[in-house]
């Protein structure tokens, strides 16, 4: 469901929302005013329960091809997706938390997966939200309905020189390395694995209103796309989206992060007068630009000597906090005599806007090792706000993050800031801190135990002979054969290394070179038979 966040009670998008068709990316943004035909990846509206000049941005991606092509429907297709979230209780309340096709059919749900890099993650997410209410005392709060989620990984990539093995014999021809031909059987593990998983979730992929898809490289969309038999993911979809922002690896948390960017409303509020005074340029001024190549624009704003000094000490810090590098932070700032509350320039951009200085930073980055530095060691006020108001306790993404104020209210005590305007609760000690990771984690890990068994417990009812028939490739489905038939599945080099126990190393030095004999013989055979 789409929301609109900011102070005070949550509201939906009401009635009085509408599309404002003389806004688009250029006059939001003038200095993205360029040449190009692609359309801007957000659709902006105007609504009455905003100050003027306030517009709101929704991604263009999550509307199906229909609705964008009807503009004039936009309004009417967002109040039908805003869905009455449910009550924290069991979603799909079977004994072994199986999803139902019931169930399946029952919620509106997008298919998102990424892959690359021998990374693999898809999830099935509800649009229909939940409430929930944290361990700690505290309000109802959104949270994501995820139906169902999967990750592989297989060692693919060639190290320090990157790219897939594939890609690479494809340049240069086959390598015969053992590394080579590790990664060759990985990718092929991965090929089957990822579409074994779509086809079990075939229902569930069929019943999607939209599907997002990370997948660079033919190898890669070779994988989902095929073709081969059975094949799930068409690329004539057209329900299939791509990310219309920069993604990072491939994993169920970045999965989740994308949902809620795709889902979630941006409002920007845009000066009239400036973006008057920016126009476009026509066919002759952009004439007469060309034959005044080298010289200065006499309307072209001129940055103060202050304000490019504080432009350079933005990139430098933001860039520190990115790379996470806390010591040549904190130096940074003692060499150049900087606050560690240094606003960041300029303050009206978006991402100025949502973290201005560098402890609001770190805390949107859920950097928990940037946080507790610059709190306990720099030295930053956690009670300054950015420019929608919010603290950095509030902008933290992660339970880890969120401790990490806790346990700084602690140590540095409660005279020095105003922690009750921080927002951050009581503080903790880092005792305290550690031996809550610890019982969260052991939680998980009992949880994801009786996953296990549960799942186990299903297959074994589902198919009593697991040994008939063709078996299931790959990590997952080994560790499962494990399970039910009791039997381990050794790899060749446990086979040589049981082979070769109780001989002497003049007897394993002769049976390494038969063995390599009679591989060369094979390749020699084979080359044979080929010509």
């Amino acid at each position: 469901t789409i929301k609109l966040e900011g102070k005070g009670p949550e509201k939906t998008l009401e009635a009085d929302i509408k599309l404002n068709n003389q806004m688009n990316s250029e006059s939001v943004h003038p200095d993205l005013n360029k040449k190009r035909t692609a359309k801007s990846p957000l659709i902006w509206f105007n609504t009455s329960i905003l100050p003027e000049n306030t517009y709101l941005g929704i991604y263009r991606a999550i509307f199906t091809n229909d609705n964008q092509e009807y503009g004039s429907l936009l309004v009417d297709v967002i109040k039908k997706k805003q869905l009455t979230p449910r009550s924290n209780a069991k979603i799909y309340p079977n004994p072994n938390n199986e999803i139902s096709s019931e169930d399946l059919n029952h919620d509106p749900h997008f298919f998102l997966c990424m892959i690359g890099g021998g990374h693999f993650a898809a999830t099935v997410v509800s649009l229909v939200p939940k409430y929930t209410q944290a361990k700690e005392i505290g309000p109802m709060v959104k949270e994501v309905t995820v139906i169902a989620h999967k990750t592989f990984h297989r060692y693919t990539t060639r190290r320090k020189q990157g790219g897939a093995q594939s890609a690479n014999d494809s340049a240069k021809g086959a390598a015969h390395s053992a590394g080579a031909g590790l990664r060759r059987y990985n990718e092929q593990a991965l090929r089957n694995e990822v579409r074994v998983l779509l086809q079990d979730w075939k229902e569930m992929i069929n019943s999607s209103e939209l599907i997002f898809i990370r997948a660079t490289g033919s190898s890669n969309r070779n994988t989902l796309f095929g073709p081969y038999d059975g094949q799930i993911l068409r690329q004539e979809d057209p329900r299939i989206r791509g990310f219309p922002f920069s993604t990072r690896r491939a994993t169920q948390t970045e999965l989740l992060r994308s949902f809620v960017e795709l889902t979630r409303t941006k409002i920007v509020k845009i000066d009239p007068l400036a973006t008057k005074a920016v126009k476009p340029k026509t066919s002759e001024e952009n004439c007469s630009s060309t034959s005044m190549k080298g010289k200065k624009s006499a309307t072209a704003p001129l940055l103060t000597e202050e304000e490019e000094i504080n432009l350079l000490h933005t990139s430098q810090i933001q860039a520190l906090i990115r790379r996470q590098r806390l010591p040549a932070l904190l130096t940074y700032l003692k060499s150049n005599l900087l606050s560690p509350d240094f606003r960041f320039y300029p303050p009206d951009i978006p991402q100025n806007f949502h973290a201005s200085s560098p402890l609001l930073l770190a805390s949107s980055l859920n950097s928990t090792l940037l946080v507790d530095g610059l709190l306990l060691k720099g030295g930053s006020d956690p009670s300054i706000k950015n420019g929608e108001g919010k603290t950095a306790f509030e902008i933290a993404g992660e339970r880890s993050t969120r401790q990490a104020f806790r346990v700084a209210r602690f140590e540095i005590g409660e005279e020095k800031w105003n922690w009750e305007q921080s927002g951050v609760p009581s503080g903790i000690s880092r005792n305290e801190a550690e031996a809550r990771d610890q019982t969260e984690k052991q939680e998980e890990e009992k949880k994801e135990e009786q996953r296990r068994k549960a799942e186990t417990e299903r297959l074994r009812k589902k198919d009593p002979s697991p040994n008939t028939g063709t078996p299931p490739i790959g990590k997952s489905a080994a560790r499962v054969r494990m399970a039910v038939t009791g039997q381990g599945l050794k790899s060749a080099q446990e086979k040589r290394e049981e082979e070769a126990k109780g001989l002497t190393p003049e007897m394993q030095m002769r049976l390494e070179r038969e063995r390599r004999a009679r591989a060369a013989e094979a390749r020699m055979k084979k080359v044979a038979d080929k010509n």
